[in-house]
């Protein structure tokens, strides 16, 4: 049996055939199968369109509508996002996150859609839940009536759902260019879109003009809509340009700031507005990170203060502190000013366009043109089946016992249409509709009544044929619909406006607190900034077991330090970055303050009180017995860099550097390996321009000698003899006394 199975297994096995593997391009394969998906994508969930929504907040308001939630009592959240799943294919959970966001008490739009009732969240903290929907209450805001004028009176093409069992709009027919009224992000593949909110009243305005003159130039069209508002409030550093290019493109960014009041009393600022584009938890966050590092030494305390009556956080200041200048110092260091960054893509058509500002509002237009021809068509179809009842009603007029007489004499309920129809030269129409009127009305009052409406109707017919064929009356129309709705719904700006000739930036340089400085560096590379009035009384350096005094200087507290490493670096602070100790302490290693690389040590350091002005020089020794003196003003940056690569020539190592000031001299000490030495002056070093220069030979050496000290404060070392001093360059050292050891080296350890 063992044998018949795996011999039976063995031809199952045989008869198996190996799958065939057909290579693709990588090309169809994106085109078929990863195409479709991305079109989805950028159509169907993320880019908004011509009306201002994407297909999840269209879903939605039209199932609120449906239900009947334009007008009455408000419904449970849950009934909406249940109803909602037969139009959208999504769970209830993301249909009502959706909803969330439209709603007033949300507070992320200048005009909400949703009335709600219950607890939001807050557009402003990303942390403020949201309760669950079987606990709040919704229903349409009264400026929905403006999406929905119109929709069922053909305006907009309506399409089957998901199942074919119901239909719903391609678009809204929103009467007022929503798109820019109600601010819109999304990411899709390869594309996205954020698009901030304007004032309703100045984009009807903006509209309206546009409608009157389609050529209205930009900067006439920027008068009347003059930036974007929004829900949060807050200020807009008005940059007149930047603005310009975002009306013009559809892309740029513009800075918002937080607005706040000072309640003397108290000693604290009340921030009652922030930017659209942060949130509380993000500020609160940053300004808590910046009192721990003590860069907001102002602030004693922050809260967040947020209650029924919206938005507050507090800062408790230390007294005397200036609170415009604290505002400044934040603008700059936290989410208090943030930026908004504009991308106007709009689908159109289907298809994902970059659009400025006049540029939607024309696509607007010819959208609503195209809205507004199609209700004034079907209403016009309307009156003219009307008036041909009316017209068949007026013929039996002259013989209404006729009439009567037909329909008495007419033996079968089916002949009565046609023998009215043949009594009185009338369509099956007209007869159907005379037919159905009751007995009670076959008279002449009321059939004089309704044949009197004749005339009118004719004339509405007329006006409105006249409508239809005439642009100019159309957009005389929608320019009248705008109106409107900017008198009924329009609202005060949001957003204030500040010039940027108003802007006061904050200048760290100008507001550090100035002070006389003791700097220390120990050869190990540890720092201390020691104020005059510590030093009093207790002048004696601690340092750490082995180490000793390498540099020190008096300075200002505004002053700049630079910090060279043994890898050619050079690494920029201020000396008010670091906080003052006394000399009883280690002090701050500096290349863990500064982020020095691995393994990189600090041989040098030097304050300067204005860079770009210091006209002294940096004299280098390397190991290699040569020398160079660089101008100290090289190491000045523009920009606030941190770190200079290439500060100086790493052909050999540096084992001094030493900084003289402009007009002076100094000697400067030679030390080799094999005891001899030599004593120069600065001024007989060559002085190069470019910083990583490899410098002249000073002093001589054997083959494997090396250069292992240097120093221009020596005195203090030993005696010095007259054989050391050389004159001219380069020389050979002289015999160092025995009793003479070098204090340190900043030559790579072994």
């Amino acid at each position: 049996m063992a044998k018949k199975s795996k011999a039976a297994e063995k031809n199952a096995l045989a008869a198996i055939k190996p799958a065939v593997i057909t290579p693709q391009p990588i090309t169809e394969t994106i085109e078929k199968n990863y195409m479709p998906y991305v079109m989805t994508v950028i159509i169907s969930r993320a880019i908004p369109e011509i009306d201002g929504f994407k297909p999840s907040h269209r879903k939605l308001l039209f199932t609120m509508y449906k239900m009947g939630l334009l007008s009455g009592a408000r419904t449970k959240s849950a009934n909406v996002a249940g109803a909602t799943m037969q139009y959208h294919p999504h769970g209830d959970a993301s249909i009502y996150e959706t909803m969330v966001r439209l709603t007033r008490d949300h507070e992320a739009l200048l005009h909400p859609f949703v009335d709600s009732k219950g607890s939001f969240g807050k557009h402003y903290s990303r942390d403020m839940a949201y309760a669950a929907p079987r606990y709040t209450e919704v229903r349409l805001d009264p400026i929905c009536q403006e999406l929905f004028r119109g929709i069922d009176r053909d305006a907009v093409d309506m399409i089957p759902n998901y199942d074919n069992t119901k239909t719903e709009p391609t678009l809204f027919p929103t009467t007022f260019p929503n798109v820019l009224v109600t601010p819109n992000v999304g990411i899709a593949v390869g594309m996205a879109s954020n698009i901030c909110s304007f004032n309703l009243a100045e984009i009807c305005d903006g509209t309206i003009a546009l409608l009157n003159d389609p050529k209205l130039p930009l900067n006439d069209f920027m008068d009347i809509v003059k930036a974007p508002d929004f829900s949060t409030g807050a200020s807009i550093i008005y940059n007149r340009a930047e603005l310009k290019e975002i009306y013009r493109t559809g892309r740029g960014s513009f800075s918002m700031r937080a607005r706040y009041a000072f309640d003397k009393k108290e000693n604290c600022i009340d921030i009652l507005q922030i930017p659209y584009s942060t949130s509380i938890e993000a500020i609160v966050k940053r300004i808590g990170d910046l009192v721990k590092e003590g860069k907001l030494k102002e602030i004693t305390d922050f809260r967040d203060e947020i209650d029924k009556d919206g938005f507050k956080l507090t800062l408790d200041l230390r007294r005397g502190t200036n609170p415009d200048l604290l505002m400044q110092k934040l603008y700059k260091l936290t989410p208090l000013e943030d930026e908004f960054a504009c991308n106007f893509n709009v689908l159109i058509g289907a298809a994902p366009k970059q659009l400025g500002v006049i540029e939607i509002l024309g696509e607007w237009i010819t959208f609503r043109l195209g809205c507004v021809r199609r209700e004034l068509t079907y209403d016009l179809g309307k009156k003219r089946d009307k008036l041909h009842l009316l017209l068949g009603l007026g013929k039996i007029l002259l013989d209404i016992d006729r009439a009567i007489a037909i329909v008495r004499g007419t033996e079968n309920d089916a002949d009565v249409i046609p023998n009215l129809m043949k009594g009185f030269s009338i369509d099956e129409l007209q007869a159907e509709y005379i037919a159905e009127i009751k007995l009670r009305n076959l008279n002449r009052e009321y059939i004089i009544n309704r044949i009197s409406e004749i005339e009118s109707l004719q004339k509405e017919i007329a006006e409105l044929e006249a409508t239809i064929s005439s642009e100019k009356k159309l957009k005389k129309l929608i320019a009248k619909q705008l109106a409107e709705v900017r008198d009924k719904y329009g609202k005060p700006r949001m957003t204030q406006l500040i010039y940027t000739e108003d802007v006061v930036e904050y200048d760290e340089d100008e507001h550090v607190e100035n002070f006389p400085v003791k700097l220390v560096l120990s050869h190990d590379g540890y720092f201390k900034k020691i104020t005059m009035a510590s030093l009093r009384g207790n002048d004696e350096q601690k340092f750490k077991d082995g180490d000793m005094l390498r540099f020190e200087e008096d300075a200002e507290n505004i002053h700049e330090l630079l910090f060279f490493s043994d890898k050619s670096q050079v690494y920029k602070a201020k000396v008010s970055d670091f906080e003052p100790s006394k000399a009883s302490v280690l002090g701050d290693f500096i290349p863990a303050k500064l982020g020095f690389d691995a393994g990189e040590r600090c041989i040098a350091m030097k304050s300067q009180a204005d860079p770009e002005t210091d006209h002294g020089t940096f004299v280098l020794i390397f190991a290699n017995g040569k020398g160079v003196r660089i101008p100290a003003d090289v190491y000045a940056t523009k920009s606030n860099r941190r770190k200079l690569t290439g500060a100086y020539s790493d052909v050999s190592a540096c084992v001094g550097i030493f900084y003289i000031p402009e007009g002076e001299e100094r000697d400067v000490l030679l030390v080799s390996d094999a005891g001899r030495g030599m004593i120069l002056s600065s001024a007989l070093i060559p002085l190069k321009s470019t910083r990583t220069s490899a410098g002249v030979q000073l002093i001589t050496l054997k083959n494997g000698q090396f250069i292992e000290f240097s120093s221009i404060d020596f005195a203090h070392l030993f005696d010095t003899s007259p054989k050391l001093r050389k004159t001219k360059i380069p020389a050979a050292g002289a015999a160092l006394p025995e009793t003479f050891k070098i204090p340190y080296t900043d030559l790579p350890l072994d």
